[in-house]
């Protein structure tokens, strides 16, 4: 499909690559770095400009945007392959069934919600992980080779945007598989069982680290978690501290062997209680950082100075709320993206409740406020 781009793309003296690392390095850059981070699948069928173009998807907004390009690459570091879904019970409105990771879910039949009800796991005891470890999560399986011509190409050293390497999840995937209450009562439970997990996730990753990065240059390292909420962690800080966070030192040490410092953690919700785990162990970026959830990025910034990067941090209730509340959050986020180690965007993927015009406004005064223009 050939999308016509509703935006110039910005101009500015840098490569993308350059200006990515300089302005997440606190280093001198000509304009911010140009991103967003997507938005709910009802936007694209509810916003005109989606509709009326045939968008569908991240990648196709992006270029209707002319946002800039940043990419990443990674093994396959959690399931070597997915368990085969498997129907438990059914009803005339649902189904019960175990998908492809473990948990049993409960969903609609008419398709009404995507999101489905979980229920419970497969794995509840140390024989279950045992029995699933086995067959999934094998170091030595086919699938955790990689084919590097998927890679050369996208990885080549001269390219001019930005690459990340992904470093998997030490207990998101885990709290996914498990449940959030299969993980909370294993945690007490079975301890030693999900503390193996981690470290199994921590080899997987430490396996695919070995094969990429002595082969491409990287930008930065990224994970994913989604381990906290609007109230905190849903971990104890204590696990994290002692189970989690030296999986991440082992991880940091790798990167750090191969020049890359800058390591953002895909969380939502209030991820401060974590903040310092993450920090002590090389994780030194917030992503998409939910502001109502936590404070504004100007005074977590502020606490820890030079150690820490946010990227987004554009509070999505200001979008909503209109043209005027929109200004005065971005006047309030000028001097973080002057002095660096803050990359703006909307600060989760962008709810069909903000109005397609207050979302244009956005991105034009964006463009005006940290652009060339």
């Amino acid at each position: 499909m050939n999308i016509e781009p509703t935006r110039q793309p910005w101009k500015g003296a840098m490569t993308g690559r350059d200006r990515f690392n300089a302005q997440m390095h606190y280093r001198s850059f000509d304009r911010t770095f140009n991103m967003e981070f997507g938005y709910w699948e009802e936007n694209y069928s509810e916003w005109p400009m989606f509709v009326e173009r045939g968008i569908v998807s991240e990648g196709q907004a992006n270029a209707l945007f002319s946002f800039d390009r940043i990419e990443g690459a990674g093994g396959r570091t959690w399931f070597s392959h997915p368990m085969e879904r498997t129907v438990l019970s059914e009803t005339a409105t649902k189904l019960t069934r175990v998908n492809e990771e473990g948990a049993i879910e409960e969903v609609a039949k008419d398709g009404h919600s995507t999101i489905p009800h979980y229920v419970g796991s497969t794995v509840v005891t140390p024989e279950d992980w045992k029995r699933v470890k086995e067959a999934y999560f094998d170091r030595n399986h086919p699938a955790r080779k990689l084919d590097f011509s998927k890679y050369d190409e996208l990885c080549r050293d001269d390219r001019d945007y930005p690459l990340g390497i992904g470093v998997g999840s030490m207990i998101g995937k885990i709290r996914d598989m498990l449940t959030f209450e299969g993980l909370a009562f294993a945690s007490f439970d079975y301890p030693d069982m999900v503390e193996d997990m981690v470290e199994t996730c921590c080899l997987l990753v430490e396996d695919s680290l070995d094969q990429l990065l002595p082969r491409y240059h990287f930008d930065y390292a990224f994970g994913w978690e989604d381990i906290c909420f609007k109230n905190g962690p849903i971990v104890t800080v204590d696990f994290f501290q002692n189970v989690v966070g030296p999986r991440y030192g082992r991880i940091h040490n790798k990167l750090a062997k191969h020049g890359i410092d800058l390591w953002y953690m895909d969380c939502d919700g209030d991820v401060r209680p974590l903040l310092p785990t993450f920090l002590d162990n090389g994780v030194n970026c917030l992503f998409p950082y939910e502001v109502n959830s936590c404070l504004h990025p100007a005074d977590l910034l502020a606490e820890y100075g030079g150690q820490l990067r946010i990227m987004g941090g554009f509070d999505k209730i200001q979008m909503i709320a209109g043209r005027e509340a929109i200004k005065a959050y971005m006047k309030s986020i000028e001097p973080l993206v002057a002095k660096g180690g803050y990359i703006p965007f909307c600060d989760h993927r962008c709810p069909p409740d903000v109005t397609p015009e207050n979302y244009l406004y956005y991105l034009d005064l964006k463009e005006a406020t940290f652009g060339l223009k």
